[in-house]
């Protein structure tokens, strides 16, 4: 999704608000046509949703981390288009990139074959060998949408691993992620309607120790008049985010892989900021082991 043929960088006249400041990341944006990239980006930038049409070439925006690591971090991302033609330019916006990221359609189950595709082949790329990719999962707020566990199995995310570490793996064993701020993927959602939507949703940080049914209703809170879905459905959706946020919480305590999940809605914002912050988190954790590296050799 997009906006125009080129984004023009300059607004109000000022062209020194688009040029990158001193330790702005370089972040490419990727992933199959319709998939809500466009709507991701500007929900970034402006912290509101806007109505976009396909993009036809990309667009360009510097948007800022709000939380965690990321805070006051800036970011300069490139939306590239998705569609089929389209793809073939991917490699040019990914040489010397500082991290990926590769957007999802959790719902679009007849697609996930070509993203796995287009993910590996981006990700395998030599020029991307080493490069961070955060996965976002988006369309979360829609009935069905996959979880973090299932992407992780539909996408092949595990044939990654050789790929977006440093040979050398005395170095990847010694520098081991035990992250502290536990907050990368806390499953916070604001209670924000989803354009005359369906569904809101409150669930508690911190709740890798409570996963049984019996405390579904201290987590959640359900417009259940105004949603389509069945109560019982509902409940099982609910519980498969719990699942999904307990299962993300584990992951960002692992050795560092190079990917990460990161589940969205991109239309509320939902999970964006926790995204840049896993994204910020990975590639800090990047340049240390390269560092370690280098010193070893």
């Amino acid at each position: 999704m997009g906006a125009t043929m080129v984004k023009p960088l300059v607004k109000n006249g000022n062209i020194l608000d688009a040029l990158p400041s001193q330790g702005t990341l370089h972040v490419v944006m990727l992933g199959l046509d319709s998939a809500g990239k466009t709507t991701a980006l500007y929900r970034l930038k402006f912290d509101q949703y806007l109505n976009t049409v396909p993009t036809i070439g990309f667009n360009c925006e510097k948007v800022q981390g709000t939380i965690g690591k990321a805070k006051g971090v800036h970011f300069l991302v490139w939306d590239v288009g998705g569609q089929e033609k389209l793809r073939p330019l991917w490699r040019s916006y990914t040489r010397c990139t500082d991290g990926i990221l590769f957007v999802i359609d959790s719902v679009d189950a007849e697609r996930m074959e070509e993203a796995k595709m287009e993910l590996m082949r981006t990700a395998k790329c030599p020029d991307n060998q080493g490069v961070p990719v955060l996965i976002l999962a988006n369309k979360q707020d829609l009935p069905n949408a996959c979880g973090a566990k299932e992407l992780e199995k539909l996408l092949g995310l595990n044939e990654l691993h050789n790929y977006a570490t440093p040979p050398n793996k005395s170095v990847l064993n010694s520098c081991s992620s035990s992250s502290s701020n536990s907050n990368l993927i806390n499953g916070s959602v604001s209670n924000q309607s989803i354009t005359e939507s369906s569904l809101s949703v409150h669930i508690k940080p911190n709740l890798s120790d409570q996963s049984d049914e019996k405390n579904t209703s201290a987590f959640l809170q359900y417009d259940t008049h105004k949603y389509k879905d069945s109560g019982e459905e509902s409940t099982k959706k609910c519980f498969q985010n719990i699942k999904q946020d307990n299962y993300n919480k584990t992951a960002s305590n692992t050795t560092f892989r190079g990917w990460y999940i990161q589940p969205t809605c991109a239309i509320t914002g939902e999970g964006l900021q926790e995204g840049l912050d896993a994204l910020y988190d990975m590639i800090l954790k990047r340049r240390k082991l390269n560092k370690s590296h280098k010193n070893r050799r």
